[in-house]
Formats: structure tokens, sequence, C-alpha cells
């Protein structure tokens, strides 16, 4: 995978599991299937909206294998390999790439609170050791560790980095990160509800989470922008906010993500322990919000 070839709409896709917990590759492959039909860029699986930190090691394979086989080179596939420790890191990155992923996204280690040289450390041991791409993740409310401006400008040198997946919700570190680093590597957003003003400040594209529920009415907004639409896209933007809450902070994107998929009649299914399912209430919310979008019908339709 080229530098060039990240941008646009990538869904962060879930993985679906069956009623008795097991991974439903036959709904991954279907889910897969309809994001690739709606025009997405590339598909981000095994990272955090794919309960990554639940799935054992064979699990993530599977997955990893699952999506490159129905994609069959159409469009990218990027596998999260983030791990506490480096050496696992490589490991988990090496055999996604055996699974079919042309890159690998990843998160500073997590649990231990570590110094910049150590992060930057940790990315250039694990590049120097895989023969695929790597794009940094950062995500310190996730993580525990904040990848600066500084240390980004400083990975944006090392070869074999090609992206950022930007999701600390300061804005003005994303602009800064930009100023310092947006000539080497393909800076994208992680944060739906910043999407488009992310865009406006020299994004690429994003890692979205509501692009697995919405990703025609997504790819409708980048492609406005890229034809510098920008009012257009931005009332694309702000009529998807009513989703985006639901994702990011009420209660938090997993659950509802898939309930929203599974009212679509996609596949979906319950998450992991520990993550919590969603009430009844939110359920009603989030139905609410798909008709309103013109994805259910409303009553009496």
């Amino acid at each position: 995978m080229e530098r060039e070839q990240l941008r646009g709409i990538i869904p962060a896709i879930i993985t679906p599991f069956t009623p008795e917990g097991e991974v439903d590759l036959k709904g991954l492959e279907g889910l897969t299937e309809y994001l690739i039909s709606k025009g997405v860029h590339g598909i981000m699986c095994t990272g955090g909206n794919g309960e990554f930190c639940h799935l054992l090691k064979e699990e993530k394979s599977m997955v990893v294998e699952t999506i490159a086989e129905t994609i069959q080179g159409k469009i990218p596939v990027i596998a999260g390999t983030a791990a506490c420790g480096t050496k696992e890191t490589i490991i988990l990155t090496q055999e996604a790439q055996e699974a079919g992923a042309q890159a690998a996204i990843i998160t500073p280690p997590y649990y231990f609170r570590l110094p910049d040289d150590s992060l930057y450390e940790h990315y250039k041991t694990v590049v120097s050791n895989v023969n695929i791409p790597v794009i940094v993740y950062n995500n310190p409310l996730y993580t525990g560790n904040d990848l600066t401006p500084l240390v980004i400008q400083r990975l944006a040198e090392v070869k074999g980095i090609i992206g950022l997946k930007q999701s600390n919700p300061d804005l003005g570190q994303l602009v800064e990160i930009i100023r310092l680093a947006g000539n080497k590597i393909a800076i994208l957003t992680g944060i739906d509800s910043q999407f488009y003003p992310s865009l406006c400040v020299g994004a690429k594209g994003i890692f979205s989470t509501a692009a697995c529920i919405v990703p025609s009415q997504m790819v409708e907004l980048y492609q406005a922008f890229e034809e510098e639409s920008y009012e257009n896209a931005f009332k694309i933007h702000t009529k998807l906010q009513s989703l985006n809450r639901f994702l990011e902070y009420e209660p938090g994107y997993v659950s509802p993500c898939k309930e929203a998929l599974k009212m679509l009649g996609l596949a979906g299914g319950p998450v992991r322990l520990p993550l919590p399912s969603i009430d009844s209430r939110q359920k009603k919310q989030i139905g609410q919000v798909l008709k309103e979008l013109g994805l259910l019908p409303k009553e009496g339709q």
C-alpha cells in the first residue's frame, strides 16, 4: 500500500459475533461486500470498533483473512495490530500480513505511560521488522500515551510509516501535525464529529465508525468536499451529527454501532464482555436517528 492510497472514507469495521459469541465470518463477509458496494476507499479491521482487545490471536487472523478474500484487492485492507509490547506488535503485524493485510495500523503501547523516546523507538523497531507499511494511530484517551506533534514529525521520517490516524480530539493538535508532517505522511482523522473541520485544515480522509452504518453518506460528503462543494459537504456533516453523538459519547461506539447495523439488517451481534450492551431507551433513540436519516421507514410509511 502506498501513501497516496491512504485517503477518503475508511470504515473501522466491527467484528460481528453469533448469538453464542463466536466470530460470525459469514456476516463479516456480507458486511464487507456491503461497504465495498458503497464506494469506500479502504477497510480497517481489528481496531477498537472491531473489539481487537477481546479477540484471540487466531480470531484476528481469521477476520483479516475473511475481509481480504472478500475484497480481492479492490481496496486496501488495514489491520489493527496494537499490543502492549513491541515484540507482540511485530508478531501480530507479521501475522496480519500473512492473512492478507496491505498495511497495519498501530496505537502506542497501552497500560504503561511511556516517554516520547520510548514511543518513537517502539514504532521504529516495529517498522524495521515487518514488510508492510505502518499507519500510526494516536488515541490517547484509550492508550494513555499521547503522540505529540514533534514525535509524529520524527515518525514521519521513518521509512515504512505512511500515515496517521489522529483521534486526539484537540483540533489544534491536528493542525500542528499537518503543518509539521503533512508533506511526509497521509494524515486522517479518526473522529466522525470532526470530519468536515478536519478536511478543512488539510486531513486526507477519515477512519470512521459511522461509515460502517452510513457509508454512502460519508462517501458523498467526501466527494462533495473534493469537488469544492463545501456548503453541501457541511450540510451532510451536520445531518450525520445526530448519529455521531451515539457512536462517540452517548454511550460509546461499539454497542450503538452494532445495534444500528442490526436494525439495518446487517451483521452485528452482541459485544463481548466486559463491554456493556445498550439499553432499550438507547435502542429506541438510535432507531429514531436512523429514521430521521432516511435509513429506516418512519411510522405510518
